[in-house]
C-alpha cells in the first residue's frame, strides 16, 4: 500500500504549520513534503492548510489542522480499502 502524501507550503509556515509538518515527518507511515509554493495562495494567506494526497485540508489553527489531516488520511485509507474489496468481489 502506498503511503499517504502530505504536502505543505513554505509560505504557510507563519500559521504554525512548520511544527505540524515536523510532527507528521516522525510518522513512518506518511510521506511529508514541503514545497516553496503549492499554488493555493488564497488559502495560504488566510489559514493553515496542507494537501493530503492532493486534496486541500484546512483549519482555523495548526493544532486543528493536524487533527483534520489525520482524519483525512484515515478517511482516504478507508475509501481505498472499500474500493479494493469491491474490485476483489467482481
Amino acid at each position: 500500500m502506498l503511503k499517504p502524501i502530505i504536502e505543505f507550503c513554505a509560505s504557510n509556515m507563519h500559521h504554525g504549520t512548520g511544527r505540524i509538518m515536523k510532527q507528521l515527518e516522525d510518522n513512518p507511515e506518511l510521506d511529508v513534503i514541503e514545497y516553496g509554493c503549492l499554488g493555493n495562495c488564497g488559502e495560504c494567506y488566510l489559514f493553515p492548510f496542507g494537501l493530503v494526497n492532493g486534496e486541500i485540508v484546512a483549519a482555523e489553527t495548526a493544532e486543528e489542522l493536524l487533527l483534520r489531516i489525520m482524519e483525512a488520511v484515515e478517511s482516504q485509507r478507508a475509501e481505498r480499502e472499500a474500493l479494493d474489496r469491491l474490485i476483489d468481489d467482481m
